[in-house]
């Protein structure tokens, strides 16, 4: 059976923290996105879902919301494991559904993965275009002075 089929997205909880820690850790260890430390996702574990194959975290992901409305998709990340087999874009569709139930109309990724992304629905859009706020949290990046993420839109309404 494929993780797929057995997957469940839910929020997450204290018990997840180390799974979503190690999962995400790793790619920030590739350069790929930020590290967490257990301290900012505890804080912020109200704003985190995972996905759950029966067994362990498998995927995880976070949503922020940046204003009235934008929200964005953070710490997208997928166990080595569950890697091709659709999590992702379950996580991310779950987090876009979020948003329309909120009634947030636009969802941002900043993301080295382009095709993913737009897979998912999302667009292409000019850093220069997003509201100031959206970088507050560029600082802690080493890339910062040369930031080459891609900015990505995924209008809900």
């Amino acid at each position: 059976m494929s993780v797929t089929k057995a997957l469940t997205v839910r929020q997450a909880t204290m018990k997840d923290v180390d799974a979503m820690l190690e999962i995400v850790n790793e790619y920030a260890r590739q350069g790929l996105m930020l590290p967490r430390t257990k301290l900012s996702v505890c804080e912020h574990l109200q704003s985190f879902i995972v996905a759950h194959d029966g067994e362990t975290v498998v995927g995880v992901a976070g949503l922020h919301i940046l204003w009235e409305d934008l929200a964005e998709i953070r710490s997208l990340a997928i166990a080595e494991r569950a890697k091709g087999m659709g999590v992702g874009k379950h996580l991310v569709l779950h987090l876009v559904e979020q948003c329309r139930v909120l009634g947030i109309n636009r969802v941002l990724a900043l993301t080295y993965q382009k095709e993913f992304f737009e897979k998912c629905g999302f667009w292409i859009v000019a850093k220069e275009s997003l509201p100031q706020k959206v970088w507050k949290d560029c600082i802690n990046c080493s890339k910062l002075p040369m930031c080459d993420e891609i900015a990505m839109i995924f209008e809900t309404a």
